[in-house]
Parts: structure tokens; sequence; C-alpha cells
């Protein structure tokens, strides 16, 4: 599905699951965001990071992506290692922190029951990806976290997936001029199962930052 807008309107109802799911919790938690979570950063940034979806007591409760549960504090500790970000993540929208050169988004803007968008959401969404992609004039490289985010990411260039495989730590030429890395999402299960280590995390970031220092762009 094709759109227009990079960001979804505050109160999108593409989906219909989503937006039961998000008014279930504007009724129980009123004070959280319960909206689909723009992306954070600005437009002319050379990196874009791709999330799978806001967490139910992460960015959809903060508004900001991956900002409030244990993914945002390995993902953004790491973003100002490498430079990425400045100032002090301390897990709330108003911490003062920005993003350098980097803009985060994620496959799929809404709050999914149990973190697990269905195949049909993902496909709805992924117009919004497009859009976030083709708004970036600078774009150079993109990192996906997770192989959801992979697969939307090259879906929303019109390659074919066989062509791309998932892998951790994977390098990909989607077009001249733009690279697509990969790493397994940041998640506490993934790093509580040893499946990604904070030093594995690095080493992609490692390969994203020297790829924009040997950049002309």
């Amino acid at each position: 599905m094709s759109h227009d807008q990079p960001e979804p309107a505050a109160d999108c109802r593409l989906c219909e699951r989503l937006v039961a799911f998000r008014n279930e919790s504007r009724q129980r938690e009123p004070t959280w965001f319960n909206s689909p979570v723009p992306s954070f950063g600005h437009s002319g940034a050379r990196l874009l990071v791709v999330g799978l979806a806001p967490g139910l007591k992460g960015a959809n409760r903060t508004g900001r992506p991956f900002t409030g549960d244990y993914a945002g504090d390995l993902l953004y500790a790491t973003l100002l290692r490498f430079g990425f970000a400045a100032g002090t993540y301390q897990a709330a929208p108003d911490d003062g922190l920005r993003l350098v050169d980097c803009m985060i988004t994620n496959a799929v803007r809404c709050v999914p029951p149990q973190n697990k968008p269905t195949t049909i959401e993902i496909a709805t969404c992924r117009g919004f990806l497009a859009a976030r992609m083709a708004a970036m004039p600078r774009l150079r490289v993109i990192l996906a976290l997770g192989r959801i985010a992979h697969e939307s990411v090259v879906a929303a260039r019109g390659l074919r997936r066989a062509a791309f495989p998932f892998g951790h730590g994977a390098c990909h030429d989607l077009s001249p001029g733009l690279t697509l890395y990969d790493s397994f999402h940041c998640s506490r299960y993934n790093t509580n199962t040893g499946r990604l280590t904070p030093e594995m995390f690095a080493a992609v970031f490692a390969d994203v930052r020297a790829s924009l220092d040997t950049s002309n762009a």
C-alpha cells in the first residue's frame, strides 16, 4: 500500500486490530501517547534505523521510538557511543537527547498485541516506510533491527526479499549509494538469551560508522 506522507495521522485507522488495541490502551492508560509513533530525528540524516514496532510500555507510552524500554537503553547507548546521538538518554521524550545524522522509525507505527504485527499490518504500514525513505534526500545507510524490519525495507524498495537474505552483520547494496545493514533486534529477549550481545550490536554500528565516514556524501 502506498502513502504520500512519511508519517501516519495521529488517529490513523488503516489497521482495525491495531486501532482496537490502541483504544484499549487509551482507556486503561489515558496519559500514555497511544497513537502511531512518529519517526525521531531529522529528514536530512544519512542513517535511518528501522525497528519493528512500538513497545506497549515503551514508545506507545512515551511517543518516541525506542524510548522507555530495555531495547532503547541499548540502542541509544550505542548511538551515543558512535556519534549518532548527543546529550543524555533518560528514557523520556523530554530528556533533551538529539540524534546526529540519524533518524529512527519503525516498520509498523502502532503497538501490536504481544509485539507481533500481522503480515497484513506490516504490508499496510509499509507505505509510510517507503515515503519516509523517499523523504530523506541524503539517505545513504539503513540499519534494520530484526528480520521483519529488514524484509519491510527490501519490499518498500520494490526489491525481491529472496535476493537480500537477512543475517546479523550482513550488508546489502540496495541501489547505487544506498546500503542496508542488518542486526538482530536489541530486545530484552535477544540480549538475555545471548542471541545479541552489546559487543555484537556495537560491531554492526562500527561498520555503519565506517561506511558513512568513507562516504563522500
